[in-house]
């Protein structure tokens, strides 16, 4: 796996997103459902949250990783701007303590 690349992020604007789910509209069950199936799949899975604020796509890739793409997306229905970034995990027991710590932050949240 290659070494995270710094990076910069600059924005024109101030912008403001509230991300609303009723207990997580099942993320961490999607996230248990992609660590179940660790030996892969073909395609994009994906999820969103109640008002498509949040997004997350996961392709598993050769090498046993996979890769999810989460989406951070304007309100409709303006939809003028969307900001995504990608993170790396390997099948199985990665993603599965990832949907463990997303239910602990959930749960913390309520």
């Amino acid at each position: 796996m290659r070494p995270p690349r710094p990076f910069r992020l600059r924005a024109r604007r101030r912008l403001r997103l509230s991300v609303r789910t009723f207990r997580g509209d099942g993320l961490d069950a999607f996230l248990d459902e992609l660590a179940d199936d660790f030996r892969g799949w073909e395609g994009a899975r994906t999820w969103r949250s109640l008002e498509h604020e949040l997004t997350l796509s996961a392709v598993h890739g050769p090498g046993g990783y996979v890769r999810l793409t989460w989406g951070l997306h304007a309100q409709p229905p303006a939809e003028e701007w969307c900001f995504e970034t990608t993170t790396v995990h390997a099948a199985g027991e990665d993603m599965r303590n990832l949907a463990a710590e997303l239910r602990a932050f959930l749960k913390s949240a309520a």
